[in-house]
């Protein structure tokens, strides 16, 4: 399988090293053998019809930070490496945009339109345009698998629309961020202020330097868009969403909720068709309970009752594992 690596930042090179690391289990499992041929960032693309040295590649973008220094690239973009660069199927990991989708969502609809397969971690498109790139992928005969954009290693829309077929989702209760649970879950325990909480989680790679995306809800409502389409049939949009962020917590509310038997958690909630992401109450004992940057989701289902996954959410390798499951998946349906 010829590969078209769209974005290679965090995730991007973590996709690389996953194959590296990866390469002999693969071939020696499934008899896969990808070849990832283009590897496209923001500063160019470099090409390589047999397949490029990852490690090589990985080694030159570490010392200069930008695909266009690495040897033979050059300033072809990753839409034109879409349209022009023989392969099968298209990774797009660029950065997540909830305002347009872009560039994300012109590289997936050039890649399915020209008969690529798409696997994506990135929201932005799916979140905007849901219908209109399920309905492209179908058009074209192609797959789009997205697990990696709800949930990092939890194989949330592979549980409900597989494990689960039988079931109707009734309704979706999550903690989709790692980043807000973290500094929720260490508000509670240390009874810290937000401002100094999030400064601390920043240091720690946890939070982005500019954390807006997470902290203002923005991030789990996307997810939860993707989940409500993907998992329940629905055709929502990011804007549909009712979001309320974590920033007004005190450690006084926090406290409060303590005294009471409770913790506040920022929870996505799709029921009776109304989405909203905000911080509600979560009884101690409740399964939604979770500490630190995991997640955790929980279907109410009209056969099997409630069905709660707890996983590592955001990270290189877990949002990889989830896209590698999709690359794999799609390898096994084309062998028929």
């Amino acid at each position: 399988m010829r590969i078209n690596l769209i974005g290679f930042g965090v995730i991007g090179k973590g996709f690389a090293r996953a194959l590296v690391r990866k390469r002999t289990w693969l071939r020696e499992k499934y008899g896969f053998q990808p070849e990832v041929v283009s590897i496209s960032d923001v500063t160019g693309t470099v090409v390589s019809e047999g397949g490029l040295d990852l490690e090589k590649t990985l080694s030159s973008v570490e010392r200069t930070g930008r695909v266009i220094d690495c040897p033979g690239a050059e300033e072809m973009t990753g839409l034109e490496a879409i349209r022009e660069v023989d392969a099968d199927l298209v990774v797009e990991v660029t950065p997540t945009n909830v305002d347009t989708g872009e560039p994300g969502l012109s590289h997936m609809l050039t890649a399915m339109e020209a008969g690529k397969h798409v696997v994506t971690s990135n929201k932005g498109p799916l979140a905007l345009e849901f219908k209109r790139l399920t309905e492209t992928a179908k058009k074209n005969g192609v797959h789009l698998k997205f697990e990696a954009s709800a949930g990092g290693a939890m194989p949330l829309i592979n549980l409900a629309n597989e494990i689960l077929s039988g079931d109707e989702i009734l309704s979706i209760k999550g903690i989709l961020n790692g980043t807000t649970n973290y500094i929720l879950t260490r508000m509670t325990k240390e009874g810290t202020g937000f401002e100094s909480t999030l400064r601390e989680a920043q240091e720690l790679g946890i939070a982005e330097t500019d954390p807006t995306y997470d902290i203002s809800g923005s991030d789990t409502a996307a997810k939860l868009v993707i989940l409500t389409n993907a998992i329940m049939g629905k055709n929502t949009t990011y804007r549909d969403v009712k979001i309320e962020g974590i920033n007004r917590i005190t450690p006084e509310a926090i406290a409060l909720a303590k005294e009471d038997g409770y913790v506040i958690k920022l929870v996505g909630t799709v029921e009776n068709g109304e989405l909203e992401v905000a911080p509600k109450l979560v009884p101690m004992n409740h399964p939604l309970n979770v500490d630190g940057t995991l997640n955790v989701a929980t279907f109410q289902t009209d056969l099997a009752g409630e069905i709660t996954i707890v996983g590592t959410g955001a990270g290189a390798m877990e949002t990889n594992s989830a896209i590698l499951s999709d690359i794999l998946s799609i390898f096994r349906n084309s062998r028929g």
